[in-house]
């Protein structure tokens, strides 16, 4: 019982949304009303007057008939119409009183086989004495004008303000706490996986939008967890390698070396260096704007005495230099690993790409099996092989470049061979 009731708030909207909602509703509602009683208000008002017009006509030619065997004050009396006999009464001296009474004079005169006159008039009400035919003296009959006042509104443009109204602000919520939300989270999930730690979304609008929220941030949460175990665990395990390393190197040392053991501690090195590597992924370090051929120059400089050759032309480009250079030297190492020389490496520029890519004359991987090449601790042993390598290469490489925004492709160059290739966005 006690769970059930405490989760039942949940799935009610919250206090903030109704309120807003009210809001929407409130001025959609009122601005409606404004634009139709601005668009429509002197269509209905010439409607009304048409319609007085007709109903005044008739109390015009049945008076004029009464007051034929009847005196003023008996007609009066009979039909509870005001009437006074005399001499025109003074106008009222309203502008706009004086204007609703030519066009109610307009609308008799085309009821009646004459115009009669009409006197606009605040006694004994907001009205007009109009003229009635009679041979013994004046008569003047009394017809009250209702005020064009825009409060409160007519009916009809208060209904049609409240539909209008409503879904107006159907759209303006759907946009602001539906639409609104979801493009953010849209854009918070295209950021996963390129970014070290997205930040969460906050949970704002409709309530299932709210709970989507929610539930991106957990999933944030516990991606980030597993990062978090995954590098642990990888730094682990190449800092409990290390000190063993560390250990055999020392005691090769004391008591001879062996060129056999020497190469398998470099390989154990080396997957070491990977591991670490991989673990760290290069996404908390800062970028840098700095001459791209400059960097890669600088760190291929230790491969002066191999078959390494050099074609940089020169860019400027904003990357995290630890990352990148280590991303490339992996791939020139496994290059000299696993190909055969020379190997070229060039920076150039590929539409709105900036290239870099590590090129070998061996036979290169099998297309069919690039897309596994990619994936983290695999040896495709059929096409490449050799020692003190965990299948981690391809893979630091292609994370390095994702996290700068670019991608890695894997390519048979048109001379043959087979070529690494890094495309990282131009600037500018």
């Amino acid at each position: 019982m006690t769970r059930s009731i405490s989760a039942r708030p949940n799935r009610l909207p919250s206090a903030g949304l109704l309120l807003r909602l009210g809001l929407f509703l409130l001025l959609s509602w009122g601005g409606s009303l404004v634009v139709l009683q601005l668009l429509l208000g002197q269509r209905l008002d010439r409607a009304r007057m048409v319609q007085m017009g007709r109903d005044l006509a008739s109390n015009v030619r049945l008076s004029e008939v009464a007051l034929e065997q009847f005196p003023p004050s008996v007609v009066s009396e009979l039909s509870g119409l005001a009437m006074v006999t005399g001499d025109q009464p003074s106008p009222a001296g309203d502008s706009e009183l004086e204007g609703r009474a030519r066009e109610l004079r307009f609308e008799l005169c085309r009821r009646l086989p004459y115009c009669p006159e009409v006197s606009p008039t605040l006694n004994p009400g907001h009205g007009v004495w109009v003229e009635l035919l009679n041979p013994l003296e004046q008569v003047w009959l009394f017809a009250p004008l209702p005020p064009n006042k825009w409060w409160p509104p007519d009916p009809l443009l208060a209904s049609l303000s409240l539909i209008s109204g409503s879904i107006i602000a159907g759209g303006f919520f759907l946009l602001l706490e539906v639409q609104r939300p979801l493009r953010r989270l849209e854009r918070a999930l295209a950021r996963v996986g390129l970014e070290e730690r997205p930040a969460p979304v906050p949970q704002e609008g409709a309530g299932e939008v709210q709970r989507l929220s929610r539930r991106f941030n957990a999933m944030l949460a516990r991606l980030q967890r597993s990062e978090e175990e995954r590098a642990t665990m990888l730094a682990g395990i190449a800092h409990d390698l290390k000190s063993p390393i560390t250990r055999l190197r020392l005691r090769l040392a004391v008591e001879g070396n062996s060129p056999q053991a020497e190469a398998d501690l470099d390989a154990l090195e080396r997957i070491t260096g990977q591991f670490l590597l991989f673990a760290g992924g290069g996404q908390s370090e800062d970028r840098v704007l700095l001459p791209l051929h400059g960097l890669l120059g600088e760190v291929l400089a230790r491969y002066d005495q191999q078959p390494v050759d050099l074609e940089l032309e020169e860019f400027q480009a904003r990357v995290q230099p630890v990352a990148l250079g280590r991303a490339i030297a992996n791939l020139v190492d496994n290059a000299l690993s696993y190909g055969e020389p020379p190997v070229v490496v060039r920076l150039q520029r590929e539409g709105d790409w900036l290239l870099i890519a590590i090129e070998d004359q061996g036979q290169g991987i099998d297309p069919a099996l690039r897309d596994q090449a990619l994936m983290p601790f695999q040896r495709l042993d059929a096409s490449r092989g050799g020692s003190g390598h965990c299948g981690l290469g391809l893979a630091i490489a292609a994370r390095v470049v994702e996290v700068h925004g670019g991608r890695l492709e894997l390519r048979d160059p048109p001379g043959g061979g087979f070529s690494v290739c890094l495309l990282l966005p131009a600037m500018g």
